[in-house]
């Protein structure tokens, strides 16, 4: 059976399905080549990131931003963009951040779940719709080959309508559920590293402002000194 015999045997519910599986192809390139970057670049360069704040952060910076279409670079951008904020702020600026990237993570779920659930509900109209083709045709009177035919084209429409909306959901769940692990494993390396970036953050100002006091100490000190030679 060709595919255009096949396709039109599927009945009218063929063309919606067909429109389905387009969709969700084309979606499913999309989704690939968008986790394929991240999951080949990402871990890496923040790893980097992460080692050259301790050293450099304007080196970190300008990491980021040749980076930026990388979803944990945007995050980290938006709290070390900040002009010396307070480790609860530069905390609230990251969570912020990880929220906003959330639905580009997972754009076109909605889409997914919505094919993978009309596509069967497709192929059952278009088994219904060929059972009842089959029956309208059936004559007890006449058992010739016209009447046979055309009992055996509602069958034949009914079971390929039934596959066509089988075939569209299992190809679109499973890739569905493949990008859903990957968010799921892009959240949590998120909280991961933003975690890290935080903590050291609080390291390097906690360590700041011991070194203002310490400052401040030792002018007093000195003022103090230098008002009981006069």
């Amino acid at each position: 059976m060709t595919f255009t015999s096949f396709f039109t045997a599927g009945g009218i519910v063929a063309y919606p399905l067909l429109g389905f599986s387009l969709v969700a192809f084309a979606l499913v390139i999309e989704r690939l080549f968008f986790w394929l970057r991240i999951n080949r670049r990402q871990t890496k360069v923040i790893r980097e990131v992460i080692k050259s704040y301790r050293f450099d952060s304007n080196a970190t910076l300008a990491k980021l931003k040749r980076n930026i279409n990388l979803p944990i670079c945007r995050i980290f951008l938006e709290a070390l963009g900040l002009n010396n904020p307070t480790p609860e702020q530069f905390r609230l600026a990251l969570e912020s951040a990880s929220m906003a990237e959330l639905p580009s993570l997972k754009r076109f779920n909605t889409v997914f779940e919505t094919i993978i659930a009309v596509s069967p509900l497709l192929g059952l109209l278009g088994t219904i719709l060929g059972l009842m083709k089959s029956f309208s045709s059936l004559n007890f009177g006449d058992l010739g080959g016209a009447a046979t035919g055309a009992v055996t084209g509602g069958i034949s429409e009914a079971l390929v309508s039934t596959v066509m909306g089988l075939v569209v959901a299992i190809f679109t769940l499973l890739f569905t559920n493949c990008f859903r692990s990957f968010y799921l494993n892009q959240t949590a390396l998120i909280q991961e590293y933003t975690g890290q970036l935080e903590l050291l953050y609080r390291q390097e100002y906690q360590n700041n402002q011991q070194q203002h006091y310490q400052q401040k100490e030792y002018a007093l000190t000195k003022g103090s000194r230098v008002s009981t030679d006069n």
